[in-house]
């Protein structure tokens, strides 16, 4: 899967009322599902954390300000460097949210847990996980998470990030 292909899936999980437009509510969300998948209360650290990180990444991607984020201004800004700066920090608070034990893995439970807060079908958790669980010990660690999200979205190609999705690619809108 290519880099424009990716984002098209990763923009479509975003917009979560599908209306093609990701709006500055619906990107903030993501930390309170999480938190609220993950029995965290409002002023949990760990909530704090992932929300003012969550602001800064809205910040970095909305290019012109006006609360809502067209897949053009997505797919402007999003790539490696943007990934490793802003992506991977947002989605190491949001794992950390879900670690129930911080012992910097999520078993299956934790894992889908964590997904379905962010719009992923909990009927591709299972395949994601299985895709990043390569030793077979029921864990998914933190970095082999990161790692393959980043691979996902940079279109070097993840199994895991291809799991994640419902929707074929020709039935997202371009």
């Amino acid at each position: 899967m290519d880099q424009t292909a990716a984002q098209r899936l990763v923009f479509a999980m975003l917009d979560a009322d599908g209306d093609g437009i990701v709006s500055e509510d619906e990107y903030l969300a993501r930390a309170r599902n999480v938190a609220l998948a993950t029995g965290r209360e409002e002023n949990d650290p760990l909530a704090v954390a992932a929300r003012t990180l969550g602001r800064k990444a809205w910040a970095s991607m909305d290019a012109d300000g006006d609360g809502r984020m067209t897949f053009d201004e997505y797919a402007a800004w999003a790539g490696a460097e943007a990934f490793d700066t802003v992506c991977a920090p947002v989605l190491g608070a949001l794992f950390d949210l879900a670690d129930a034990d911080q012992d910097g893995t999520l078993d299956f439970s934790q894992f889908t847990a964590l997904r379905t807060a962010l719009n992923n079908p909990a009927a591709n958790a299972e395949a994601a996980f299985a895709a990043l669980d390569a030793d077979g010990d029921g864990r998914v660690a933190r970095d082999d998470y990161i790692a393959a999200i980043r691979a996902h979205v940079t279109g070097e190609g993840s199994p895991m990030g291809t799991a994640l999705y419902s929707r074929p690619l020709e039935d997202i809108p371009a």
